[in-house]
Formats: structure tokens, C-alpha cells, sequence
């Protein structure tokens, strides 16, 4: 009776497999900026993560998970030291998070000297997709210069002769106004940098547009500075005059501050909230019934993370410790995307399609649609640079 008893306690134990095997929960570090004025982005993404967590019954692979969140105060240097943290004390198996371009670069070697597997969910500077690539860094966003490029080819669409370029002063800023010069086929006829995060007074810059009469301006500023740009804008008397094209400036988190400003602004997204997808009208659903808002493309893509994570936890048998295997998983991207179809080019960002949202005023509530697909299955210009190394 006894050796029956043990052995019907050993074939339970192998049934168990690899969520018995794994005593330690699978630990994932989650970067954003979750003080200060753009609180209100890390805050989203983390609300969406969660969501996916709950969706996942907070388990991955039948092992629970354990997330520990860190402010990157929105600065570079305070990202590192937090990833570092991340890394060499809470030993976590997944970073994710990473809002900025430049808090991204910051961490991102550490990452890849530990081999410890970076999935941004926001943060796309080009280098990441060249010469920096990595067996160990992947994104659930875009390059930065995909979203901007589609915005140059739907510029493209319009006739639009001639344009002037405003952004911030820091790597995502370049890639963006880059993106734009690299497809539209008009004359660019000035191109502005400003200082950031700091400055929000632009008035220098759109006397410059008033000079330079161009067709169109395209604007590059997330956060409180794309409220300030779209409203000075129209205190300038440019807003009807001269067309508005942008990207990232406007979304589900600034639009209740920018209302009528945000009118008649096209810009390009591979997420928009109205997306005909099953994965997508749950996410949806489910994050307005919790959270009582609209989740915003930073959310969208940190949902996107976590099923990603999970899909090579499942993949796996949660496993871990074979890199090889959990990077093979992550490139397979198992797993039903909010944005519809996703797959990984060779370089780890995604190829998409991109879309034209535009403001429409619901009664009292502004949203933004989906009128029309930019571009399909668009990969970026960078990854022709990688040469992704083995491990």
C-alpha cells in the first residue's frame, strides 16, 4: 500500500511537470515613469499589464508571476539604476516597460550583458532595430520612424508639396522627424528641435512656420507638451491655415485635455482602440469596466508584452533557464495580439500594419478612429543593419 501511495505521489509529481519543478514565481521587472507630469503614460501601461495578468488568471505557464515596478523618473540615468536593480537584486527573468528612447538606450546594455530578456513596450529607437540588435531585446511597439514614415506616405496621398518638421530634442525626436524626411516625397522646408523635457513654449518655432508658409507641419511631442504645442498652435492662428499632420501627439490620454484642439489632426498608429479583433474588443471591454477610461496605444502594446512573455513561458514549460528555447518562443509570437496579426522581422520589431486615426466627437466624448489603412505589413528600413548575433 505504501509503495502505491508513493508511487501515485510521483506520477502526480511528473504530471505537474515543469510549474511543480519551478518553486520560485517567474519575476518580471517593469519599467516606466510612474511620477511627474507623464505619470499618467507609465500608469496606463501598468494598468494594462495588469489587465493581461488578470486575463492570465496571474499566472504564466501555470506558474504565478511576480512583477516589480520601478520609476524611471524620466530620466536616463535613474532608468539604468533601476534596471540595474532589476537585474543584479530582485534577479528578475523579464524586463519591460521602457516609455523613452533615451531611458531605453541608457539600460540597455546591461540587459544584454546579463542576458536577461528586454521586451519594450513602447520605446523603439532605431539602433535597436540596426546595429544594435539583440538575441535578447524584442519589441511589442514599432521602430520609432515606422509610425512618422507612415504619416510621410499618407502626406504623400494628400498632395502635400511642402512641409515643416517639429519634435523634441532627444533620440526618439530624430527618429521621428527622420521618418517623415525618408518618405515624403515634398520639400521640407524648415525643421525644428527643441529642448526637452523642459521647454513648453513654442513660440519661436511656429513663427518660424508662419514664415516659411508651408502645406503642412507635421508635430512630434507625447504628454503634456503635445497639449501645450496642439493649444498654442491655435493661439497662433495656424490651426485652419496650415494642415496638422502628427504622430503620437495625440491619444487616448492627452485627448480629454486637447478636445476640439485635437480636430481635424490626422495622425498614424498600428493600435487604435476600434480595431475589429477578438483579442482587441476584450482588452477594451475589460480595461473601461476596470479602470472607467479608454486604454491608449502605450497600454495596448504593454498588453501585447505580457501575452508575449507568457506565450514563451507556456512554450517553454517555463524553463527559463534555456535561452535558446525562450528566445525561439518569443520569436514565434504565439499568441492572439490586440492589433490583430503580429510576427517579428529578423531584428525583433514587429511588421505591421499602420493606420489613420483620426478625432471624432462622440456627444460629450472625444475618440479616436480607425478611416483607412496607411500601409500593410511594414517593416523598418533598420533591419538590414542587424546582424543578430547567435546568443
Amino acid at each position: 500500500m505504501r509503495k502505491t501511495l508513493l508511487a501515485a505521489g510521483t506520477a502526480l509529481l511528473l504530471a505537474a511537470g515543469p510549474a511543480v519543478a519551478q518553486q520560485k514565481p517567474i519575476k518580471i521587472g517593469f519599467i516606466s515613469t510612474f511620477s511627474g507630469p507623464v505619470a499618467v503614460i507609465g500608469n496606463d501601461m501598468r494598468n494594462s499589464f495588469e489587465l493581461a495578468l488578470d486575463h492570465l488568471g496571474r499566472k504564466m505557464g501555470g506558474i504565478p508571476v511576480e512583477v516589480v515596478y520601478e520609476d524611471d523618473g524620466f530620466k536616463p540615468e535613474v532608468g539604468k539604476q533601476k534596471t540595474d536593480k532589476l537585474i543584479e537584486s530582485d534577479k528578475v527573468d523579464f524586463l519591460t516597460g521602457y516609455i523613452w528612447s533615451n531611458v531605453l538606450l541608457a539600460s540597455l546594455k546591461s540587459a544584454v550583458d546579463s542576458k536577461t530578456f528586454l521586451i519594450t513596450a513602447n520605446a523603439g529607437p532605431s539602433q535597436i532595430a540596426g546595429e544594435l540588435c539583440s538575441p535578447y531585446v524584442f519589441s511589442s511597439s514599432w521602430n520609432n520612424d515606422q509610425t512618422p514614415q507612415s504619416v510621410g506616405l499618407y502626406m504623400n496621398q494628400k498632395g502635400v508639396n511642402s512641409v515643416f518638421l517639429i519634435g523634441p530634442n532627444y533620440a526618439a525626436g530624430k527618429d521621428m522627424l527622420a521618418g517623415v524626411a525618408s518618405t515624403f516625397k515634398g520639400k521640407v522646408v524648415g525643421q525644428e528641435l527643441t529642448k526637452w523635457p523642459d521647454q513648453l513654449d513654442f513660440s519661436a518655432e511656429l513663427a518660424k512656420v508662419k514664415d516659411a508658409n508651408p502645406d503642412a507641419v507635421f508635430v512630434f511631442y507625447p504628454g503634456r507638451a503635445g497639449v501645450q504645442f496642439l493649444t498654442q498652435y491655435a493661439q497662433a492662428g495656424l490651426k485652419g491655415n496650415i494642415p496638422l499632420y502628427t504622430a503620437f501627439t495625440i491619444d487616448e490620454l492627452s485627448l480629454p485635455l486637447q478636445k476640439d484642439l485635437a480636430l481635424g489632426v490626422p495622425g498614424a498608429q498600428q493600435w487604435v482602440n476600434d480595431l475589429p479583433n477578438d483579442a482587441n474588443k476584450k482588452f477594451v471591454e475589460d480595461y473601461r469596466k476596470k479602470y472607467n477610461s479608454r486604454p491608449s496605444f502605450y497600454g495596448a502594446q504593454s498588453y501585447d508584452a505580457a501575452m508575449l512573455i507568457n506565450s514563451a513561458i507556456v512554450a517553454t514549460k517555463g524553463n527559463l533557464s534555456d535561452k535558446n528555447a525562450v528566445r525561439g518562443a518569443l520569436e514565434k509570437a504565439d499568441f492572439k495580439s490586440v492589433r490583430g496579426g503580429f510576427k517579428f522581422g529578423p531584428n525583433h520589431v514587429p511588421i505591421q500594419n499602420f493606420y489613420l486615426q483620426n478625432v471624432v466627437k462622440d456627444g460629450d466624448e472625444y475618440v479616436l478612429k480607425t478611416t483607412a489603412t496607411i500601409v500593410k505589413d511594414f517593416q523598418d528600413v533598420h533591419h538590414t543593419k542587424c546582424k543578430m548575433p547567435a546568443n
